[in-house]
């Protein structure tokens, strides 16, 4: 047998591995079992997450063509149905944005403030829930909501989108007569412009001006 071959030493080593196999084996299968269950699940979550993109993408390309075409009805199905099967792709939250513009094009401000919350609430995309309080902000401001405005602008936000919230800032509180702070939020808006966006400097240059600088 193979074992005579083997000094005592290698014989005691291999008793006591059988012996732990005999007291762990069990153990030792369940985690195998375990791991390769987390494999096959991790595998089939991906293979979940590609089919939701891909139906998600086929959805979000008829809502354009529903926006391109003016379908109303087909927009609102379309976007419907990628808030409901779909919300946490980014082609939801694109959709939203879409669909709020498409809404806002023609008059129809309650649906385009509907989208742009939807967004805000369910995106998993910290820079497109950015865009949706920027615009959402934006919409308010129209509507002489200025402290609601302002609780959007005021909301937690990234970095790259400092300056054209500190830029909205200032328009709300000209709007409310709030002159020095208007003031300071366009020289925050001047301070964290991007190197290069000229025209956007120039915008907020011109309306720190118009405040006495």
């Amino acid at each position: 047998m193979a074992t005579q071959n083997l000094d005592l030493e290698e014989q005691e080593q291999l008793a006591a591995l059988k012996g732990w196999w005999k007291d762990n084996g069990n153990l030792v299968l369940g985690l195998i079992a375990a791991v390769a269950f987390s494999v096959a699940a991790w595998q089939g979550w991906n293979w979940y997450q590609r089919t939701q993109g891909q139906q998600a993408s086929g959805l979000y390309e008829t809502l354009w063509k529903a926006i391109r075409t003016s379908d109303a009805k087909a927009v609102r199905d379309a976007g419907g149905a990628l808030a409901e099967n779909y919300p946490r792709t980014l082609y939801a939250s694109m959709g939203a944005l879409a669909s709020a513009r498409f809404y806002f094009d023609r008059n129809d401000v309650k649906a385009a403030k509907a989208q742009l919350q939807w967004v805000i609430d369910r995106s998993s995309s910290d820079e497109l829930r950015d865009i949706a309080r920027l615009r959402l902000a934006a919409l308010l401001l129209d509507e002489k909501a200025y402290d609601e405005a302002l609780q959007q602008l005021e909301a937690a936000h990234g970095e790259p989108f400092a300056a054209p919230f500190a830029a909205l800032k200032g328009d709300v509180l000209v709007a409310k007569a709030q002159v020095a702070q208007a003031k300071a939020a366009y020289k925050i808006a001047l301070e964290k412009a991007a190197k290069g966006n000229d025209a956007f400097r120039a915008s907020v240059q011109l309306r720190l001006d118009a405040l006495g600088g």
